[in-house]
């Protein structure tokens, strides 16, 4: 059952970026049009990358938040004169224009804050100076994303290391490359244990409606040569019952403090069918998914997209206009449902209220 066999011998060797950012213009991987075509969207303004993280041209909590820095770049460098209060006021402006893309992913706010903080330092500085400080910054913000999802990665392995045997993961929505700046979260577990010869095979879910899993991870894995096969969301029971999933693995857009977690919609479910199953349920996701002001899951603003994402795939209309839906882009789980939260500073367990707070604010490795 599964084997997840697979022909690699056309599988594309050369990487793909999620982003680049290329003689001040940022170039973002159009992720609506994967895996059938490669295309790079130019942003050369702020409110181009409001839109593309909009209208997901770019998602993935971590992607969305160093594509929100650079957009705060472009601001600067399109800001025309010399007047330091005006750059100041015209930046404030564009960070709010970009804060309000996407409500649920906190990673967005933690790099437009770190933006901010520049610009408040430097303000006294010239225009050119100032927006210097604020492209390094973002660059800063990318380069970080990439050593914190490789250290994440290496982390990960550190829980499967007493198993005999190769691992089974299912995992759901994409947590890889495609949602930073590179690796991923729990695809760079996926892809940590598959370099270490621990990996037996990658269950993805398709991830309705927007089907990052059967459209993104599935294509990320490929090109990795990782084996996995795909199934609707809800077969995971299914697969769980016959035995075929040892752990699953998904990433985070907001962790509450007391470990409840906001992924993509169809999480929740997972959690519930992996505990009545007793297996293990991680969440691999960066220190600065962690909303420390948010006390539970209860205070987490839930995005509801735009309908015709449930009513089409591919701009087939599947449900006609005359029947009610509803397009909540997220959901609640539980930290009762959660084994672990694997982060770049190491692995948090239960009790997550006190464990959390340690890994955050007092472990600085």
């Amino acid at each position: 059952m599964g084997n997840g066999n697979i022909d690699f011998n056309h599988s594309p060797e050369s990487s793909v970026l999620t982003l680049k950012w290329d003689n001040n213009i940022l170039k973002l991987i159009d992720q609506r049009k994967l895996p059938f075509k490669e295309i790079y969207v130019s942003c050369k303004t702020a409110g181009y990358v409001a839109k593309a993280i909009k209208n997901m041209v770019v998602r993935g909590a971590p992607a969305i938040g160093v594509a929100a820095a650079y957009g705060v770049a472009l601001a600067a460098l399109n800001f025309k004169g010399k007047n330091k209060e005006k750059l100041a006021g015209y930046i404030n402006e564009n960070i709010e224009l970009l804060a309000g893309t996407r409500p649920t992913a906190v990673n967005l706010f933690w790099a437009l804050d770190r933006m901010k903080k520049v610009l408040a330092v430097n303000r006294n500085q010239e225009v050119s100076e100032i927006r210097d400080k604020l492209i390094k910054e973002a660059v800063e913000i990318e380069k970080n994303d990439i050593e914190v999802n490789l250290k994440i990665g290496l982390n990960g392995i550190e829980i499967f290391k007493k198993r005999d045997k190769k691992i089974k993961i299912l995992t759901h929505c994409n947590a890889g490359a495609l949602a930073t700046s590179g690796y991923g979260t729990a695809l760079s577990v996926i892809r940590s244990l598959n370099k270490e010869g621990k990996l037996a095979n990658v269950i993805v879910d398709e991830t309705r409606p927007f089907l990052q899993g059967a459209r993104l991870t599935a294509w990320e894995l490929y090109r990795d040569r990782i084996p996995f096969f795909i199934i609707s969301d809800n077969m995971a029971g299914y697969f769980m019952s016959k035995g075929e999933v040892d752990a699953v693995l998904v990433g985070a857009d907001r962790i509450a403090s007391n470990g409840d977690t906001a992924n993509k919609i169809g999480t929740l479910s997972l959690s519930i069918l992996a505990n009545y199953y007793d297996i293990p349920f991680y969440v691999a996701a960066p220190v600065s998914t962690v909303d420390i002001k948010i006390e539970s899951g209860d205070n987490i603003p839930i995005e509801y997209r735009d309908k015709r994402e449930m009513r089409e795939i591919s701009g087939k209309i599947i449900i006609p206009e005359f029947m009610p839906v509803e397009n909540p882009a997220f959901d609640i789980t539980p930290a009762g449902n959660v084994t672990a939260i694997i982060t770049e500073r190491g692995i948090i367990y239960p009790p997550y209220e006190k464990n959390i707070l340690k890994k955050t604010f007092n472990n600085k490795s």
